[in-house]
């Protein structure tokens, strides 16, 4: 646990300690609405640190009620150029989560008896794909998932990886997109189920004056294991996006509610609500932001 959490903060400052030492990036200068329009792209050149908040309130027929459950996650996203002529962008995002979520009475199992706090399951995302940040952008690669989890209950207990995808249109003044992953077990303990999911993140974004965008990002989730009653989430959702300046960086705010119009029978999410704190850092490879 203690591991998990020094390499969070190593990520942290040594991200941080670039953007102190490289001023010649130019993102004190950068144009606002320009890098609040880029970081919609997965494939991006910009460096960046996501703190985002995810709660989330859960219905069913296995509870009584309404439950909650809360994820904070923090992302570095470090892009890289590479090969000989730099044509191509690979992105590194790891996520490292803390979650509350409900604990169940295995006695009264339809109401939960505490909340339990900790530290989840690491994920990891590569993607690969031709260095170009205009029209139609696509990329390829792989995700991964480990069992990092500090309690049983926060997390899978599963080695999973898989496929990922993504296709982008970064356009004027729309951007649109969907990136997919997909998650399948392969060790990890014996004892708990295996693992096969799908989440499909959907984006829908126009840009507004003022740095700003409208529009949703929410994640469809289907659990290939569970039976058709409870394989799908489909949520639905709003958002406002403004980019600013925190002093010389450039940090990207947005707030989103999502809706599930499609959930699982015995315990599905109804409703998300995601808040988002992106502070823009130099790359220590790029000499334009």
């Amino acid at each position: 646990m203690r591991f998990y959490f020094f390499i969070l903060l190593l990520v942290f400052s040594g991200q941080t300690a670039i953007a102190q030492t490289n001023p010649e990036e130019g993102l004190a200068t950068a144009d606002l609405a320009e890098i609040d329009r880029k970081l919609n792209n997965p494939l991006t050149s910009l460096w960046s640190l996501t703190f985002q908040n995810n709660t989330s309130f859960f219905e069913g027929d296995a509870i009584d009620g309404t439950e909650y459950s809360n994820t904070f996650l923090f992302q570095p996203f470090m892009p890289f150029e590479v090969g000989a002529t730099k044509q191509t962008m690979l992105t590194v995002r790891p996520v490292f989560p803390l979650v509350t979520q409900p604990v169940f009475d295995v006695d009264e199992p339809r109401n939960s008896y505490e909340h339990m706090t900790g530290f989840g399951d690491m994920q990891l995302l590569l993607l690969a794909g031709p260095n170009d940040g205009k029209g139609l952008i696509w990329g390829a690669g792989a995700t991964f998932k480990f069992p990092t989890a500090s309690d049983d209950n926060l997390g899978r207990g599963k080695y999973q990886a898989g496929p990922a995808a993504m296709a982008f249109y970064m356009g004027k003044p729309w951007t649109l997109g969907v990136l997919v992953q997909h998650w399948s077990s392969f060790a990890g303990d014996d004892s708990r189920d295996s693992v096969s999911q799908t989440d499909i993140q959907y984006v829908l974004r126009r840009s507004i004056p003022g740095a700003m965008s409208i529009g949703m990002g929410p994640t469809i989730s289907v659990d290939w294991e569970a039976d058709s009653d409870n394989r799908l989430t489909l949520p639905i959702g709003l958002g406002i996006t403004k980019t600013t300046r925190w002093g010389k960086t450039p940090v990207k705010l947005r707030a989103e509610v999502h809706y599930s119009i499609i959930s699982p029978e015995d315990f599905g999410s109804t409703w998300n609500f995601r808040l988002q704190v992106t502070p823009v850092i130099a790359s220590p490879f790029r000499t334009n932001p």
